[in-house]
């Protein structure tokens, strides 16, 4: 790589960390209320942190056009970490998640009412915002915000008979993930002006990426412990809910091809005790980190990963391509 080339990747960087900066600012603004515990709680995910993903992904696919870290960019990089944050607040609702980026899950502090609708405030200021980019953004907004609710409620009803689980998952996990992250992709490329032939590429990365996400999440969800990840192993365990290393596991049952200790976490999961008993989540946990099945999940993160770098494969910015294969890299290398 030339070194004009990697003194504009340099410069990029350097843009978006000051782009990162008035976004938080802004957060606090649209967060901040004249009521001191209205504050305190619509707040409190946006203060504890996070990797802000999704308006960094915004500013990036931004430097696609010719108007980059504009003004309606900026607005669009707090809708989409607004959203996001609206859907934490009703996750941990659902998953009584006692944790979150490392702080006390909303409804523990205030209960499950109360984060509901700290939840559903935060999406509304998110509304609010999105209004001063237009009809066409808000419609945009509508749609992923259905395809949010819709692959997190198919999630908790399952699959049909007649569909197979792992490809329903993969769909759910587009849906709830991979819908934002692709909005946030197109709201960067489209409000910057790049044409659409760069807005379809970015969009189709930022969904792929976003199910690699996911699936690398299933691998954090079961390797990691809270103090690294800022969640509780075990949650979707717990819940019930079975992620992709227990897809895999009840798939290969169904084949015929199970492995010994896959019928043995099969069957702890088969007793339900994992709700009650923090002992028998435990164990599951630590039979799953050490059977292949995590490191199939892995592969598959990885496997998402490169289709994603794939549809970016034609950008002629070679600059920002490269930016956005190393924020793809980033995404998945959390499970290497």
């Amino acid at each position: 790589m030339s070194n004009f080339s990697q003194q504009r990747i340099d410069q990029l960087e350097d843009q978006i960390s000051d782009g990162l900066n008035q976004v938080e600012i802004r957060l606090d603004s649209v967060l901040s209320d004249n009521r001191g515990v209205l504050d305190d709680i619509v707040g409190h995910l946006a203060r504890a942190g996070g990797k802000r993903m999704r308006p960094a992904l915004v500013l990036l696919c931004s430097c696609l056009g010719k108007q980059s870290f504009s003004e309606d960019v900026l607005r669009a990089c707090v809708v989409v970490e607004l959203t996001h944050l609206a859907t934490l607040y009703h996750d941990d609702v659902m998953d009584s998640a006692p944790t979150r980026r490392g702080v006390n899950a909303v409804q523990r502090i205030w209960g499950n009412n109360r984060a509901v609708l700290a939840g559903d405030l935060v999406f509304a200021r998110a509304s609010q915002v999105v209004a001063s980019l237009g009809p066409e953004a808000v419609l945009q907004h509508a749609v992923t915000f259905d395809r949010l609710c819709r692959g997190q409620l198919n999630e908790t009803f399952g699959p049909d008979d007649d569909q197979n689980p792992v490809d329903f998952y993969i769909q759910v996990l587009a849906d709830k993930t991979g819908s934002l992250v692709a909005q946030s992709a197109r709201f960067g490329a489209e409000l910057a002006g790049a044409s659409n032939e760069v807005v379809e590429a970015v969009v189709q990365f930022g969904e792929k990426i976003g199910v690699a996400f996911q699936l690398a999440d299933d691998v954090i969800d079961l390797s990691s412990d809270s103090a690294d990840s800022g969640k509780t192993p075990g949650t979707d365990l717990r819940e019930g809910v079975d992620t992709m290393p227990i897809l895999l596991l009840r798939q290969d049952a169904a084949r015929g091809v199970l492995d010994e200790d896959g019928q043995k976490i099969l069957g702890e999961l088969s007793r339900g005790a994992l709700v009650s008993e923090d002992a028998a989540l435990e164990r599951v946990v630590q039979m799953l980190r050490a059977h292949s099945v995590l490191e199939r999940t892995r592969q598959l993160a990885f496997s998402w990963c490169e289709d994603a770098k794939a549809a970016i494969a034609s950008l002629e910015d070679k600059e920002v391509k490269a930016a956005l294969e190393e924020f793809a890299d980033t995404l998945v290398d959390r499970i290497s």
